[in-house]
């Protein structure tokens, strides 16, 4: 049977974009001389659309483009195949700003492959006349694209700007289109075209679910901006309504809402976002209707920080073109208000330079003689011989900026494509179902001298790096918690022990809340939550000697009989009411009716952190079980299986580092660790002064200056999978003992493959991750090849001077390791581990000043055996506030296998 057809339908979603635009290019020529502004949209009228495809299809200077669209005709469909359209549901792909669509062909066309016939694609675009032009040509009949889009994708066309595409998608507006019987109009031209035309004819639209924040103007300055919440999931087990701190939250939509709709995938390529000023960039991104923990994306192009020569010949070529299209937006001014000749072009030139200190090319109209412009019927502007008049920025992007941009967008890379000269990236992006903010500062306020004259309020204290606590970010602990308690464990596994040296899973189920409870009700002089038992069987868990098991600190004591333990619903019910004496707290708080003490600050802090480490301990207790035997642990709810072959070949165009590039010198050198933070010091009515204090275990404290007398010569990266295999086959063939990480899977043929939480992979895939072992294994790696593992002043002093940024792997921002960016030639050595802990020689034992905790006796000192070692850093599901503290001391025993950490190398000079 042969096809039919492609057609296409064009509507026009506009509301009054136009007048707003008007308003806004005369509030900004009515500014002062050599502060006036025109906004950038008014280039890319229906002549300047055509300018710019001229610049496109006859520019070579004008790398862009030309970059995007080598990297989507050769990989079109492999990112077609990662943004998950091949689903049999289908999908909804938009692109914001279509343009002349000619390197959208190459995605149409994998769209058309790999779609099952279920998938539509709009381009928004501001013109009417050439997005029906542009969707003529790749419709038209008997053309080869509309053979291939026929009865596969469906195509449409959107009149507007990126907000009303925005307002669209948030109130449901792509299914009302959809609608059989309504309406379909084609845009006609800029006066003729309606605005909202289409839309009038439609029932107000259920809401679509989407992210946290939106935006009345996409290029108003809304760097603060922030969104409200919405319903926690019935399986958290409570409710709370929108607060202030709970906005800046992504709360995960219940798994059967977000699958009610198809996948929506947002195209906005072009480097069309280094338009916008960088705040607003990344707020923009935030408006951006992508739903958490859902199969939405964006796909982002980006224009890295190329060489300033490179950029200024793109935008300013030698025949010129770039500036025909910047002069045009004269011209299109003075058709916008009214009067075309308005603007005298030979009275201006255009300018333009790349700002290297806040990486942009900038582009200006330059007035070349003394003149007036009526702007309005009262309105007069005179211009002055030499004065600059704004019309466009282009911000381009390091890996550095980049990843920045995404973590305050709240959104997650799933891949990159780079072209063939590393100077442009296509960005696939996600939002997360759980989203824990990178701290970006790290300065605290444990030295101050000057305290505050009044207690501060919660509102003052809350939200700072290593202080209180925001409501936020337990409902974010929460919300992680529950994802991992009840979308990851079967009720079959609950009975079960991972591993032989902790409890059963459903122990931690009860434990996060009693503890929780414990130090709330000792906190407020309450009585415990009911069940009051549970204390007694889930305060404390277990972490036996290695070698004999029978050796432990004091610990609860558990029911020894699957019928004796409560059950999950009588857990589950337990929790919920911990959790709304949390909420409790916070509105006595908020509300004034509580003080804000000190301790009170401490117990939230401590308590808050408490879960955080025990979501990792139940992490990497589940990785033992992830892909079978079955019932195994299931794969992280609400987060796609990562595409491994793509992920390689991507880390496989990753600089690698040879030779002594592998290395770095640090010292000699004397520096401080730790901070003051005396829990001795705390009362049950002292007032909370500091307003950035940070709060951490007795381990941390005090503050002490150490020294390293020599030069050592550090690994850049951690021991990573690859090296120890091989070292690991080199032992054995020798008939030597050697340790087998519990992070492997090993086969009776030997092939090794590596654990992951959506179960084990090749070690092809993973061979250049951090490997995961015991101290014990890695320090003999260590001494075969002539170092040694590190001292904790030593590796602390590394950290402090290279791990660092917004690609953090922490947080959950990934739920696997990366291969270690530190050392990456052109980021002055600083980048991330991959996400794991690192071992130390240093011991677990008492330094100077150490004193015990009172909230917690034993927390450290119960460890105190010349077992257990001190580990730094953070694995990539450590909470940010636990990674990005340097003063935190974790620590595991020698012989332990089963933590995510490994080690680097050090090297004595």
């Amino acid at each position: 049977m042969a096809k039919t057809m492609a057609t296409f339908s064009v509507h026009d979603i506009r509301s009054g974009a136009m007048m707003d635009l008007r308003e806004e290019v005369i509030s900004g020529l009515s500014k002062p001389a050599g502060k006036r502004n025109i906004p950038t949209v008014v280039l890319y009228d229906e002549q300047g659309l055509k300018l710019y495809d001229t610049i496109t299809t006859e520019c070579k200077e004008y790398y862009l483009f030309g970059a995007e669209e080598q990297i989507l005709r050769d990989s079109a469909v492999d990112v077609v195949r990662a943004m998950g359209v091949s689903d049999e549901r289908g999908a909804d792909v938009l692109e914001l700003g279509a343009g002349a669509l000619r390197k959208t062909s190459h995605i149409l066309i994998a769209l058309a492959s790999e779609s099952k016939g279920n998938t539509t694609y709009y381009a928004l675009d501001l013109e009417p006349r050439e997005l029906d032009r542009t969707l003529s040509e790749i419709t038209a009949p008997g053309s080869h694209l509309a053979r291939e889009l026929a009865g596969r994708v469906r195509v449409r066309g959107l009149c507007g700007t990126y907000d009303d595409g925005i307002h669209l998608l948030k109130n449901g507006g792509l299914e009302q289109l959809e609608r059989p019987g309504t309406q379909s109009v084609a845009c006609q031209s800029e006066v003729e075209a309606q605005p909202g035309r289409v839309m009038a004819d439609v029932q107000t639209p259920r809401q679509r679910a989407s992210s946290s924040s939106s935006m009345s103007n996409a290029s108003a300055d809304v760097a603060g901006a922030t969104g409200s919440s919405s319903s926690l999931s019935d399986h958290s087990g409570y409710s709370t309504p929108p607060t202030p701190e709970a906005s800046d939250l992504n709360l995960v939509d219940e798994p059967t809402q977000v699958d009610k709709q198809l996948p929506l995938h947002l195209l906005f390529l072009g480097s069309s976002i280094g338009n916008f000023p960088r705040e607003d960039a990344a707020a923009f991104l935030r408006s951006l209707p992508l739903r958490p923990g859902s199969s939405d994306t964006l796909l982002l192009g980006l224009d890295g920080r190329n060489d300033p020569s490179l950029v200024n010949l793109a935008y300013r070529d030698p025949a010129e073109h770039t500036e025909h299209f910047i002069m045009n937006g004269l011209a299109a001014v003075s058709r916008l208000l009214g009067a075309d000749s308005m603007f005298d072009v030979s009275k201006w030139s255009y300018e333009s330079g790349f700002n290297n200190e806040v990486g942009r090319h900038e582009a200006y109209y330059k007035c070349l003689e003394d003149h007036l412009v009526r702007l309005t019927d009262d309105s007069i502007a005179k211009f002055v011989q030499g004065e600059l008049v704004h019309i466009e920025n282009a911000y381009k992007y390091s890996d550095k900026d980049a990843f920045g941009l995404f973590e305050d967008g709240q959104l997650v890379p799933l891949r990159r494509w780079t072209d063939s000269r590393g100077l442009y990236s296509l960005w696939l992006l996600q939002r997360p179902a759980v989203f824990f903010p990178i701290l970006k500062s790290l300065e605290h306020g444990n030295e101050a001298v000057e305290l505050s004259q009044i207690p501060l309020a919660l509102e003052e204290a809350s939200g700072l790096p290593f202080g209180v606590p925001k409501l936020a970010d337990w409902e974010a602990m929460w919300k992680a918690w529950d994802a991992v308690t009840l979308g990851m464990i079967p009720p079959s596994m609950l009975h079960e022990r991972p591993i032989d040296l902790r409890h059963i899973c459903l122990f931690y189920l009860g434990h996060i809340p009693a503890f929780l409870d414990i130090h709330i009700s000792r906190l407020l002089k309450e009585a415990h939550t009911e069940p009051e038992y549970f204390k007694d069987i889930f305060e404390r868990g277990i972490d036996p000697h290695v070698d004999d098991p029978t050796q432990c600190h004091p610990h609860s004591e558990v029911p020894i009989a699957k019928e004796d333990w409560p059950s999950l619903d009588e857990i589950l019910a337990f929790r919920d009411r911990v959790r709304a004496r949390v909420l409790a707290l916070y509105e006595d708080l908020e509300s004034g009716k509580r003080p804000l003490t000190h301790k009170t600050a401490r117990v939230l802090a401590m308590t808050l952190e408490h879960e955080g480490f025990h979501i990792e301990t139940l992490l990497y207790m589940l990785l033992q079980r992830a892909g079978g035997p079955e019932p195994g642990t299931l794969p992280p709810p609400n987060t796609r299986v990562p595409n491994w072959t793509g992920l390689r070949a991507e880390w496989d165009a990753a600089s690698r580092l040879t030779g002594e590039s592998k290395t770095t010198k640090i010292g000699p050198t004397e520096f401080s660790i730790g901070h003051d933070d005396f829990e001795s010091t705390d009362e049950d009515t002292k007032p909370l002064r500091v307003k950035n204090w940070a709060f951490g275990w007795d381990n941390e404290h005090p503050r002490r200056s150490v020294k390293l007398d020599t030069t050592v010569k550090m690994s850049w990266r951690c021991i990573t999978n690859g090296e120890y295999a091989e070292f690991w086959r080199v032992e054995r063939a020798a008939g030597r003992e050697v340790e087998t990480p519990k992070s492997w899977v090993v086969s009776h043929e030997g092939n090794i493959e590596v654990r992951t939480l959506y179960g084990p992979i090749p070690l092809h895939i993973a061979h250049d991750w951090p490997v995961l072992a015991s101290y014990d294994a890695l320090s003999k790696y260590a001494m075969v090849h002539g170092g040694r593992l590190p001292t904790e002043n030593e590796l602390r002093l590394f950290l402090d001077l290279f791990h660092h940024g917004s690609n953090l792997n922490v947080g959950f921002k990934r739920w696997h390791l990366l291969p270690s960016t530190l050392g990456t030639p052109g980021t002055d050595g600083k980048g991330h581990n991959g996400g794991t802990w690192e071992w130390t020689s240093t011991l677990m034992n008492a330094h100077e000043g150490y004193k015990s905790s009172h909230l917690y006796p034993g927390y450290s000192s119960d460890f105190f055996d010349d077992k257990h070692h001190v580990v730094l850093g953070g694995s990539y599901a450590t909470i940010p506030r636990i990674a990005q503290r340097s003063t935190v001391r974790n620590f595991y025993q020698h012989n332990y296998p089963y933590a995510w950490v490994s080690a680097r190398v050090v090297y004595d000079a």
